[in-house]
């Protein structure tokens, strides 16, 4: 009988985890919702805001006439030492989410031990200082609801690593949001802004290159380029934070429903096999308790 009271007791408890895991699945999926979309409206507009920094730093005149007091986020130096903005999440059980982010960065950082990160996510920054990374900085409490100004506070940070001269140069490490089951880590060169307009290596042919040339050749700055530049190259730098932290937000919360929707599913199937194990015991212990009653009768003839 012992043996099926902690049947019973261990039945409650998974069933108590199956309700909390159940909870914590749909919260994570109706709060997907909104997060997707955004993440996913966010990336033409960071595209086109790039393409408009391309047009800008890929004009000859313009450049020759920028003053480097200026535009400090534009010096090129030779790459002694690295920044790494990371961004993972300020709460767990969101499955292999933080997880992957490590197993990129490592990568990264192999043979590079004097490199500095800022972190953003409590659970990011445990994992790092975990496995010995020097964090510089640290964020948290947004990790799956950003906003533009937690943006433009890390932005600060890494600008002002870059533009001291502590790091010669700054790179984003963050999940990019394919789909509710499907999220790839990425590194991307925040400082100094790199150009994605390369002519030389563009295909001969390329319809799509031609039209995206043509689409801004005419771009008028107004007040001129170079007026404009040292404005549209912070906004550039928190407009890229700001939807890498989208993209984080909505990887960070698929990851989590996917996890909490397994370990529903596997908390129903252990439940279904105690079931099964408490149906078995009580019967056993039924018999048991005939077989006595019988042969009490039999004893008393």
């Amino acid at each position: 009988m012992a043996n099926i009271s902690g049947i019973r007791t261990h039945m409650k408890s998974v069933g108590n985890i199956e309700k909390i895991t159940k909870a914590m699945g749909m919260v994570a999926s109706a709060k997907l919702s909104l997060a997707q979309k955004l993440a996913l409206a966010s990336e033409p507009f960071a595209e086109k805001l790039h393409d408009i920094m391309d047009t800008a730093l890929s004009d000859g005149s313009i450049m020759a006439g920028l003053s480097a007091s200026q535009n400090p986020l534009l010096a090129v130096r030779k790459v002694l030492k690295r920044a790494y903005v990371v961004i993972g999440s300020d709460e767990g059980l969101a499955g292999a989410y933080n997880t992957n982010v490590m197993k990129h960065l490592a990568v990264e950082l192999k043979g590079r031990d004097n490199d500095v990160l800022i972190a953003i996510g409590m659970k990011i920054k445990g994992e790092l200082r975990r496995n010995a990374y020097t964090v510089k900085t640290s964020f948290s409490g947004f990790s799956n609801h950003p906003t533009f100004d937690e943006a433009d506070e890390v932005a600060e940070a890494a600008e002002k690593l870059f533009i001291n001269g502590d790091v010669d140069e700054v790179n984003l490490v963050y999940t990019k949001f394919k789909s509710a089951v499907f999220q790839l880590p990425v590194t991307e060169r925040l400082l100094p802004i790199k150009l994605v307009k390369d002519k030389q290596m563009a295909p001969e042919g390329d319809d799509n290159n031609s039209e995206k040339s043509a689409e801004f050749t005419g771009v008028i700055f107004e007040p001129s380029a170079s007026e404009m530049l040292p404005y549209l190259t912070r906004y550039y730098i928190r407009s890229a934070i700001y939807s890498a932290l989208l993209q984080g937000a909505a990887s960070e919360l698929a990851s989590r429903m996917t996890s909490m929707t397994s370990a529903t599913d596997n908390a129903d199937d252990l439940l279904k096999k105690l079931q099964t194990t408490y149906n078995k015991a009580r019967q056993s212990s039924i018999t048991n308790e005939i077989n006595e009653i019988v042969n009490g009768a039999e004893a008393l003839k």
